[in-house]
């Protein structure tokens, strides 16, 4: 393919291809480089066209009607809404198991009876207060003041902890 060649068939196929990507569905500038493929695989095989202009035009019509074909089977993605990013991944559970591991270690070695206290209140069966209190053999209304002295000492043990793991300097 010359050059003489590019500049006498680029307006012929930009127009072509203007006209008639909106019935197919496809983009203008996709029908010229599917055309210049075409007139170069076409090169290769059969040498250079009798009727250049000719074949352009009948060129873009197949590209249309093949890019309209394909637009007609193709069906969009139907969801019910944005994809479930909120959902952790992996790290997010292992990261979230190890706090778990280590919270959890803190607390069986909470004084007293803070580790049973601290325990039932981070049960996933949700417990009450009362359920919580006669499990633990507790009035219910020693239950509140217990519990911030527990959550206190075991914030200090966690403080103490996170500092001392971060590296200094």
């Amino acid at each position: 393919m010359t050059d003489d060649m590019v500049t006498a068939l680029r307006p012929l196929l930009v127009a072509e291809a203007s006209a008639e990507a909106y019935a197919s569905g496809a983009e203008p500038a996709d029908l010229e480089q599917a055309v210049w493929l075409r007139l170069l695989e076409r090169l290769d095989t059969d040498g250079p066209p009798a009727d250049p202009a000719a074949w352009v035009r009948g060129a873009v019509r197949s590209e249309a009607r093949r890019a309209g074909h394909t637009a007609s089977i193709e069906r969009p993605y139907v969801s019910e809404g944005p994809a479930d990013d909120s959902r952790p991944g992996p790290e997010q559970l292992a990261l979230r198991a190890a706090r778990r591991r280590a919270l959890h270690s803190a607390v069986r070695r909470l004084p007293g009876r803070c580790p049973r206290l601290v325990a039932a209140l981070l049960s996933p069966k949700d417990l009450t207060y009362r359920e919580i209190a006669g499990e633990l053999g507790i009035s219910q209304g020693s239950l509140g003041p217990e519990r911030s002295r527990c959550l206190g000492c075991l914030r200090r043990m966690l403080t103490v902890e996170v500092a001392a793991s971060e590296p200094r300097g």
